[in-house]
C-alpha cells in the first residue's frame, strides 16, 4: 500500500511502496512507451493540445489579467479625481481584488469587468473589485491543473511559462492599449478614457470566453467509453477520439509519482495537501514572489515619475520591460526543462530582481538608469513565478486529488502577497517609493532562502530514499526502459542513460 505521507522529492518522486521488483504491468507500460506507433500517437495528441488548449487558455489568461491590471493605467486618466479617491484609497482598491480572489473558487470573470466603468464612488469601486477577485479566483489554478492532466512533467514547465507569458504580455500591451484609448476615446459619448478602457477589455473577455467552450478539452481522467460522446465537453467532443483520451490518460499515469489509479475523495487529497510541509514552503516562496512584484500596479506611476514624456509616452514606455521579460521567462523555462532543475532557476531570477531593486533605490534622479533597472526587476520577478507552480506540482502529485488541492492552496496563499504589497507603495513616497523597494528586496531574499531550504530538504529526503532502496531493482534495469518512468518503488529517472548502474543512475538523478 502506498504511503502518500512519505511521498516526496523535487522533480523526481518516490513512494514508500512495499515492492522491490518491477511488475509485469510496468514492463508492459515500458513496452508501450518504446512502441514507435504509440509514440507517434502521443506526439499527435500533444500537437492537438498545443493547437487548441494552449492558445485558448493563453488568451483567457491574457484577458483575465487585462481585467485585473487596467486599474494601473486608469490611475493616469482622471481615475482618482473622478471617484474622489484620497490617501491610500487606491491601494485598497488594488488590494481588495485579492481578498475576493482568496474567498471564492468559482470561475467566471467575463461579465463582471464591464461594470467597473459604471462605478461612481470609492465604495462602488471597492465592491466591484472585490467581486472581480471572487469570480477570477479559480482561473490560474484551474488552468494549471488542466495542463497537468494532459502534459507530462517534461512538457509542463515550458507550457506553464507560455501560459504565464499571457500575464506578462497583458501587462505590456495594457499600457499600449490604454495609451490608444486615452488619446482617442477620452470624452467620447461623455465617458472618460478610463471608462472606455474597462468597457473594451471587459467585452473582449466575454467574446474570447465563447470560443473557449469549444476549444478547451475536458480532462482525460475519466474513461471516455463510459460516457456518451455528446456529454463530453469542448474539443474532447470533436477533436479527440476515445482511444486518444485513453492514451492521454495512460501517459499521465506513467508520469505521476504513483502508477496506481486513485480512488480517493477530494477531501482525502485536501488532507494530504494540508499535512505536506512542502505545500507550505512552496506557498511561502510564491507569496514572497507575489509580494516582490507588488510594483506591478504602480509601474505606470513609477515610469511617469521618470519624466520620460506625456501620458501617452509614459504608457508606451511601460511595454518594453514586460516584452523583454516574456522572452527571458520562456528561455528560463526551457533551461529549467533541459536541466531538470527548478529551485536554482527561481532563486537566480529573484536575485536578478534584487539587483534591479538595488539599482533603482540607489540612483534616484537618474531616469535612464532607473528605467534600465526596471527591466531587471520586472524580468526577474515574473520569470520566477511560473517555475514555482511547476516545481510544486511535480513534488506534490502523489494523487490527482492532492495535486489539485495543493495547487489551489499554493495559489491561494500566494495571493496574500498581493493583498499587503499595495500598501508598501504609500502616496507620500511617490514616485520613487524607496520604502517599497526596500521591502521588495526583503521578500525577494525570503524567496531565495526558501528555495535553497527546499532544495536542501529534498536532497536530504532523496539521500534517505537512496539508502532505503539501494537494493531494489529500479525500472531502468528493464531493457529499453525510459528513465522518466516511475518504478514500483517510486524511483523516477530524468534523462539518465540506462547503461549506467541502477544505484549510480538513482544517485545522479536525485542529487541533481
Amino acid at each position: 500500500m502506498v504511503n502518500h505521507k512519505d511521498a516526496a522529492v523535487e522533480l523526481e518522486h518516490y513512494e514508500d511502496a512495499k515492492v522491490d521488483a518491477t511488475s509485469d504491468a510496468q514492463v508492459k507500460s515500458v513496452d508501450a512507451v518504446n512502441d514507435p506507433e504509440q509514440a507517434l500517437k502521443e506526439r499527435r495528441i500533444v500537437r492537438k493540445l498545443d493547437m487548441t488548449l494552449m492558445p485558448m487558455i493563453w488568451l483567457l489568461y491574457l484577458f483575465n489579467y487585462l481585467d485585473r491590471n487596467n486599474i494601473a493605467q486608469a490611475k493616469l486618466n482622471h481615475f482618482e479625481a473622478e471617484l474622489g479617491l484620497k490617501g491610500d484609497n487606491f491601494n485598497t482598491a488594488v488590494s481588495i481584488l485579492n481578498v475576493g480572489y482568496m474567498l471564492m473558487q468559482v470561475p467566471s470573470n467575463m461579465l463582471i469587468t464591464p461594470s467597473t466603468a459604471g462605478v461612481k464612488s470609492y465604495a462602488g469601486l471597492v465592491l466591484v473589485r472585490l467581486f472581480l477577485g471572487v469570480v477570477e479566483a479559480p482561473f490560474f489554478p484551474g488552468a494549471f491543473y488542466l495542463l497537468s492532466c494532459w502534459y507530462t512533467k517534461k512538457e509542463l514547465a515550458l507550457r506553464t511559462a507560455i501560459l504565464y507569458s499571457g500575464l506578462v504580455i497583458a501587462t505590456a500591451f495594457s499600457g499600449l492599449l490604454a495609451a490608444a484609448i486615452f488619446s482617442g476615446l477620452d470624452g467620447a459619448r461623455g465617458l472618460s478614457g478610463w471608462k472606455w478602457l474597462f468597457i473594451i477589455e471587459g467585452a473582449g473577455s466575454f467574446f474570447v470566453s465563447l470560443f473557449a467552450f469549444f476549444l478547451i478539452p475536458d480532462t482525460p481522467n475519466e474513461d471516455p467509453s463510459s460516457r456518451s460522446r455528446w456529454i463530453r465537453t469542448g474539443s474532447n467532443k470533436w477533436l479527440f477520439s476515445e482511444e486518444e483520451c485513453l492514451i492521454a490518460k495512460e501517459r499521465i499515469i506513467r508520469d505521476q509519482v504513483s502508477n496506481q489509479v486513485s480512488e480517493n475523495s477530494v477531501w482525502y487529497g485536501l488532507r494530504l495537501a494540508l499535512l505536506d510541509y512542502r505545500v507550505w514552503v512552496f506557498s511561502l516562496i510564491l507569496c514572497s514572489n507575489h509580494t516582490a512584484y507588488g510594483f506591478n500596479n504602480f509601474y505606470p506611476t513609477i515610469v511617469k515619475g521618470l519624466n520620460l514624456g506625456n501620458t501617452t509616452v509614459t504608457l508606451a514606455c511601460t511595454a518594453p520591460p514586460y516584452l523583454f521579460a516574456t522572452i527571458f521567462a520562456l528561455a528560463t523555462a526551457y533551461s529549467s526543462d533541459h536541466n531538470k532543475e527548478r529551485g536554482y532557476h527561481i532563486a537566480g531570477n529573484m536575485a536578478l530582481a534584487i539587483v534591479g531593486f538595488v539599482i533603482s533605490l540607489s540612483t534616484a534622479g537618474h531616469s535612464g538608469v532607473q528605467y534600465f533597472a526596471s527591466f531587471l526587476y520586472i524580468t526577474g520577478a515574473f520569470s520566477a513565478n511560473a517555475l514555482v507552480y511547476t516545481w510544486a506540482a511535480a513534488s506534490v502529485s502523489q494523487t490527482p486529488e492532492k495535486r489539485a488541492c495543493a495547487t489551489a492552496i499554493i495559489n491561494l496563499m500566494g495571493q496574500v502577497g498581493n493583498i499587503w504589497s499595495p500598501y508598501f507603495f504609500r502616496p507620500q513616497d511617490a514616485p520613487h517609493y524607496n520604502l517599497a523597494l526596500i521591502l521588495l528586496i526583503v521578500f525577494s531574499t525570503i524567496s531565495i532562502v526558501s528555495c535553497f531550504a527546499m532544495k536542501w530538504t529534498l536532497r536530504r529526503d532523496n539521500k534517505k530514499l537512496i539508502e532505503k532502496f539501494a537494493g531494489a531493482r529500479p525500472i531502468d534495469s528493464v531493457p529499453g526502459a525510459e528513465q522518466s518512468d516511475v518504478s514500483s518503488n517510486g524511483f523516477c529517472f530524468e534523462n539518465m542513460e540506462s547503461t549506467q548502474s541502477p544505484l549510480l543512475s538513482t544517485i545522479i538523478a536525485y542529487m541533481k
